[in-house]
């Protein structure tokens, strides 16, 4: 690993990120993870990929039953099947619209366009922040059927902590933040909205599973970090990834100019090369099928 890939996945998780690579934060205890049961504007969207569920189909959920807490996905079956899940996270915390104003770009429309062009379907867990700042791409997201739209908090802020510095707020703020970002990514127009839930920072412990349940969705992890998070050298991060791609791996990566320059560079090596090695790509909702 060169020194600018450690860089990456070190920097990254301070990021609000979503680049922890237990999924869990420093000193925080976890429940345990399963895996799923054995440019300038975007182009138009493509046509619905062959390998995708018809549209009418209701998104698989490991939701737990009313006294168990919520559970977490952090890959695929370990079945043999070469698919990969590639998870984009549109950070934007609930106080960065002043940066956002003076002209920092939290967004990466040229990452969904490349997706659009090499036909990869992707899961995109967004902020309800980045979606009242960006209406019309996270509609454009929402309303394309190579993506679906995961929720992401509405603040980017921990709930537990530590978590990286992140603001921590607590697990008793989680069902209102995942209710209002559900609110926010809706009021755009998003229709392809699945009921899957990624912690900010990857931060979670008991408490925050047990609030989580009351939500009905599922808790989405990784097993493979881009490293991507302030990464200028998008060789490094596309090595990272290759490197650590597996059947059935989830990878987390950044829809967020400002603080992931170099993504849509990465992911024009990785696709191909993964391609090459016989992997074929889905959203979460598809890996959670199995």
């Amino acid at each position: 690993m060169t020194a600018s890939t450690v860089l990456g996945v070190v920097l990254g998780s301070a990021l609000a990120g979503c680049a922890s690579i237990s999924g869990s934060s420093p000193g925080a205890r976890p429940a345990a993870a399963l895996s799923a049961p054995s440019d300038a504007s975007p182009s138009a969207p493509p046509k619905t990929p062959s390998s995708a569920p018809p549209a009418h189909a209701k998104p698989p959920n490991m939701a737990p039953g009313p006294e168990g807490p919520a559970r977490v996905l952090e890959r695929g079956p370990k079945n043999g099947d070469k698919v990969v899940a590639l998870t984009f996270d549109a950070d934007m915390t609930a106080d960065e619209g002043p940066r956002a104003a003076g002209g920092e770009h939290f967004d990466n429309p040229g990452l969904i366009a490349l997706l659009r062009r090499l036909k990869v379907p992707a899961t995109v867990f967004m902020t309800g922040r980045w979606a009242e700042e960006y209406p019309s791409q996270a509609r454009s997201i929402g309303t394309d059927p190579l993506f679906e739209i995961a929720n992401h908090s509405y603040s980017h802020y921990a709930f537990t902590s530590p978590c990286y510095g992140l603001p921590t707020m607590g697990s008793d703020g989680i069902g209102g933040e995942v209710e209002r970002a559900f609110g926010a990514i809706r009021k755009t127009g998003a229709r392809n909205v699945v009921p899957y839930f990624r912690f900010p920072g990857g931060c979670y412990d008991d408490a925050s599973l047990r609030a989580l349940a009351a939500e009905k969705v599922t808790a989405v992890q990784w097993d493979v970090v881009s490293g991507d998070a302030f990464a200028t050298d998008a060789d490094a991060v596309a090595e990272q990834v290759l490197a650590g791609v597996k059947p059935g791996s989830l990878v987390v990566m950044h829809c967020t100019r400002s603080a992931a320059p170099v993504t849509d560079r990465a992911v024009g090596q990785v696709v191909p090369e993964l391609r090459k090695r016989g992997y074929r790509f889905v959203k979460v909702s598809e890996l959670m099928a199995g």
